[in-house]
């Protein structure tokens, strides 16, 4: 099958929790503050513990969707967002929070989930915006099954992997942003990229990019700002 024209036009931008740190919400990894140093994964984040004990996997995610709610965009996630003025703009961000939005961003695959919906316990397909709302033990789908958060646990496939992947294929401009590249399947997509593509990894740490990735070691809020103002100039 013939590969697509690259589309010069066309910016993929991919976000982990490192966009987000600057805004005030802890990643899930790195850190003193880090969340899976003071929980168990096995107890809040996979399908068995929602099985087991929804009470406590529920009350897990309405801390995190709190904590995001008392966030604001910072100036990366604006700038992206700005892109769009000038640009297509597709955000890939394996984060649950909503700030890509908040800054403005209208095209956001949210690989790992949205905390700011719920969605069927039975149901994938059923899926209910929330708003500021938290989910409570009682909430039910149309089916008569408890709502559950709107988030890929951690033994349960990422089904939007392939439409990030079909993203990438005929991007003229790539740039990882705030990601570890450690979660498994997500951070296998960048084959996708083009080679024609200008890519770019930017992250505060020396972490090995993705073949054929130019690093900039930087914080996410400092660098892309610059990064996006450049692009909007061409």
């Amino acid at each position: 099958m013939a590969k697509p024209e690259v589309n010069h036009r066309k910016i993929v931008v991919f976000t982990g929790a490192g966009i987000s740190l600057a805004a005030g919400i802890p990643t899930f990894r790195f850190g003193e503050d880090a969340l899976w140093a003071n929980h168990k994964v096995s107890e809040v984040a996979t399908a068995s513990a929602l099985r087991k004990n929804p009470e406590a996997v529920i009350s897990f995610f309405n801390d995190r969707k709190a904590d995001i709610l008392q966030a604001e965009p910072t100036q990366a996630h604006i700038a992206i967002a700005n892109l769009e003025e000038k640009y297509e703009v597709v955000v890939i961000t394996t984060n649950l929070d909503n700030l890509h939005e908040k800054a403005g961003s209208t095209n956001v695959i949210h690989v790992h989930g949205n905390i700011m919906n719920a969605r069927s316990a039975v149901d994938s397909s059923l899926v209910y915006p929330m708003g500021d709302k938290p989910i409570c033990i009682g909430d039910l789908c149309e089916h008569g099954a408890q709502l559950r958060p709107d988030v890929v646990l951690f033994d349960e496939n990422v089904e939007l992997k392939s439409v990030a992947q079909k993203e990438l294929k005929d991007a003229g401009k790539v740039v990882i942003i705030g990601s570890s590249l450690s979660v498994k399947p997500i951070c296998n997509i960048f084959k996708a990229a083009r080679g024609r593509a200008d890519k770019y990894l930017v992250a505060p740490d020396r972490i090995k990019p993705p073949y054929g990735f130019k690093p900039i070691y930087a914080k996410a809020e400092e660098y892309i700002p610059r990064l996006c103002k450049r692009w909007m100039e061409i």
